[in-house]
């Protein structure tokens, strides 16, 4: 263990919201040149420690006990201006949705060159390159709507690092990247912690990527023990080939990113079929078009060329076009649930808006439907009364899919939903959607980067950049995949 003083220190740290604990006796110390990671199932508080480090708790939240030092200042009790310029200048936070976090209106390059230390261009580029951006293509001059959610992380993260932070705070760092692009990025913080003596802390469920690069590790519990258990993990029924017609078909499908020079072709002469109670697995590099694809099928993104058709019926390629009907029972769970879910009303008002909407619910059979779709995900239903800031990114998530739940759709459309989830829960979450396909038909689509996930639900592989792929295939392909 490193003799040198601690850049940050948390010590008995107890806090809670309306009562409800959110972190309990939680003590964590950081260390200039080392790596702490925090671990433990969603719901744990992981987040509200990180939080807790730069001064930004939940509205209403409060410290029952503990204390909280960062480069020798009490955080919790500096003025806002000394907190603002601590953050501006030695601390950096990067929250577990950081598209949220960026100007849609800035380009890439302004968004480094805001926050960096020195605005020279070749600084700025030089930062992207470092968290693996391809610059080649014209990234830096592409806004944020343009990226994917990985290449949004890695903007965020090349925020951070052009302040030349002191104490880094990474919320679920990996989340939405490949297995190999998350080797590259342990391998970076590994190296610039060495290198540059940060102190870097992160929170993050992924196993490998913590194994990789963390010197100490911290495992949270739940503060409060859950009063929702979700069914037990249990593998689908795999069908050598889907009987009934697609309820979902797409024809040589093209789409693109970016405007004038920065234009990019991500997907060319798609094919693919979507059948009633299956779920297909979309895998591929970060930046290949998984969440365009995704995008495109629910008309949130315009489609080059191709057909896309419903029950036989041809799809209007926007949103807008379609009917009320034809929105309802397509429904999208996107990657950043933080930008999705309306930070000013409850879940409860959240999930009733589907529900009066698509049925016209009276009120005791809304509120009866709302604890129904909570405990589906998971979630106590208690937390209808609670706002987005109050839950953790879990959470959020959980009840990003539970909205889209709401409209009983056809087709769900699920964006990397279980990336800030614990392995158990999205195994959980994933046979909640298995009871749905086999009761109702549904058909998923499931965006991720977790193999061994996609291999143990899915019926039809989907590789952007390669070959479509039986789950049997990719799990004799990936040996990750059967541990």
């Amino acid at each position: 263990m490193s003799t040198t003083a601690p850049a940050a220190r948390v010590s008995g740290l107890s806090i809670s919201l309306g009562g409800t604990p959110l972190l309990n006796d939680a003590t964590l110390s950081l260390s200039p040149g080392r790596i702490q990671a925090i671990t433990g199932p969603s719901g744990a508080g992981k987040t509200t420690l990180l939080r807790s480090l730069v001064g930004a708790l939940p509205p209403g939240a409060a410290v029952s006990s503990g204390t909280v030092e960062v480069l020798g200042h009490d955080v919790l009790a500096l003025p806002p201006n000394r907190l603002r310029h601590l953050r501006s200048h030695r601390l950096a936070f990067v929250g577990q949705d950081p598209g949220s976090g960026l100007n849609p209106r800035m380009r890439v390059e302004r968004l480094i060159a805001e926050t960096a230390a020195d605005h020279d261009r070749a600084v700025v580029l030089d930062l992207l390159r470092l968290v693996r951006l391809p610059v080649d293509e014209g990234l830096e001059r592409r806004r944020t709507a343009e990226l994917s959610g990985g290449q949004q992380r890695r903007v965020a993260l090349a925020r951070a690092l052009a302040r030349r932070p002191h104490v880094l705070l990474l919320d679920e760092p990996t989340a939405g990247l490949d297995p190999e692009l998350r080797d590259e990025i342990a391998d970076l913080l590994r190296e610039l912690a060495t290198r540059d003596g940060i102190a870097i802390a992160l929170t993050s469920h992924d196993h490998e990527f913590v194994t990789r690069c963390a010197d100490d590790t911290l495992a949270l519990r739940p503060a409060a023990a859950p009063t929702v258990a979700l069914p037990a993990p249990r593998r689908a029924p795999i069908t050598a080939a889907a009987t009934p017609d697609p309820v979902l078909a797409v024809r040589r499908l093209s789409a693109h990113v970016g405007t004038g020079r920065p234009r990019r072709q991500v997907l060319a002469g798609l094919d693919l079929d979507l059948h009633p109670g299956t779920l297909t697995g979309i895998t591929g590099p970060s930046g290949c078009g998984k969440t365009t694809l995704v995008r495109t099928l629910a008309g949130l993104h315009p489609a080059g060329d191709g057909t896309i058709t419903l029950d036989g019926q041809s799809l209007a390629g926007t949103y807008r076009r379609r009917t009320r009907d034809q929105r309802r029972r397509i429904q999208l769970v996107p990657q950043n649930p933080l930008g999705a879910l309306n930070p000013a009303h409850t879940v409860r008002t959240t999930l009733a808006r589907p529900l009066e909407l698509h049925f016209a619910l009276p009120t005791d059979r809304c509120d009866e439907r709302i604890a129904e779709l909570l405990a589906a995900v998971g979630l106590p239903a208690d937390h209808a009364e609670r706002y987005p800031h109050e839950l953790s990114g879990g959470q959020r998530q959980r009840v990003s899919v539970a909205r889209a739940l709401a409209a009983e759709p056809d087709i769900l459309l699920c964006d990397e939903v279980t990336s800030a989830l614990d392995t158990d829960t999205a195994h959980g979450v994933l046979s909640v959607l298995g009871d749905l396909r086999t009761s109702r038909g549904l058909a998923v689509v499931l965006v991720s980067h977790d193999l061994p996930l996609v291999a143990d639900h899915a019926d039809h592989i989907l590789t952007l950049g390669g070959p479509a792929a039986h789950p049997a295939d990719l799990l004799s392909a990936h040996p990750l995949a059967r541990s």
